[in-house]
């Protein structure tokens, strides 16, 4: 038995539809029954980008089944709205925030961790490496839709801004951690935690003029590199706070009305 299943996404997510099949209802064609996840997917949202979905006006998990006939709401995550008392499809939260991103997003990787975030990033990982990086207790992070398509992808993100500065914005904001900034406590090049080096254990390696001029300096527990508030630091404070500001900004874009499937 077939017939059509009427699909329609809200709010950003619309961002990843073709502009025709924006803000609209599009008919998929099904020939018995599909997966909500499959009927999604299809229409290129990842499902981690998901946080609820309506069939016909009741809540509905990825895996439920849908036929012709069938309409599916398709929402992102709720920034301010409580959704807790209907079915929500994402996994909780982790625990802490900790990413993985691909090689398209090293500049991203390198501001996160100036802005105290603990984030893996490798140029020669593959998409398996990804996936086994991340593994469920990682957010990953990406501009491959595809990726995110993978069922062992369980916590992951698309980012869609190309500036890194825009995109490390939009990741506080999408995971709501623009009040957990610590800055300058990772490593820029590792990733690794910095730890305090007192003056006096500063390796000659670091220039005299240096050592005579500042009194704080930190170690890398990693690749060993010592790091001083050298004449940019000044600039990375700047940068901090103009990419805490745009996070904190209200988005233009609000959930639109119609929540009913």
């Amino acid at each position: 038995m077939g017939g059509s299943v009427a699909v329609r996404v809200y709010a950003e997510l619309n961002d990843l539809l073709a502009p025709s099949r924006r803000g609209r209802w599009v008919e998929h064609e099904v020939t018995g029954s599909l997966a909500i996840r499959d009927v999604v997917e299809r229409m290129g949202v990842p499902h981690t980008e998901v946080d609820l979905i309506l069939v016909n006006g009741s809540s509905a998990g990825l895996d439920d089944r849908v036929g012709g006939g069938d309409r599916v709401s398709v929402f992102p995550v709720f920034g301010s709205l409580d959704v807790s008392t209907v079915q929500q499809v994402r996994p909780k939260p982790l625990h802490r925030s900790a990413f993985v991103l691909d090689v398209h997003l090293g500049r991203l990787a390198r501001y996160l961790r100036m802005l105290g975030f603990d984030s893996l990033y490798r140029r020669d990982a593959d998409d398996a490496d990804l996936v086994r990086l991340a593994g469920g207790q990682r957010i990953l992070l990406t501009r491959d839709r595809g990726l995110l398509k993978r069922r062992a992808v369980t916590h992951g993100y698309l980012v869609r801004p190309r500036h890194p500065q825009d995109q490390a914005a939009e990741v506080l904001r999408r995971f709501d951690l623009a009040g957990q900034i610590t800055p300058f406590v990772r490593c820029l090049s590792c990733n690794e935690p910095l730890t305090p080096l007192p003056r006096e254990a500063v390796p000659e390696s670091v220039p005299i003029r240096v050592r005579e001029l500042h009194d704080e300096f930190a170690r890398c527990s990693g690749c060993d590199r010592v790091f001083w508030k050298g004449t940019h630091h000044r600039a990375m404070v700047e940068t901090i706070a103009a990419i805490a500001r745009e996070a904190m900004a209200v988005s233009p874009r609000r959930l639109e009305p119609e929540a009913r499937g």
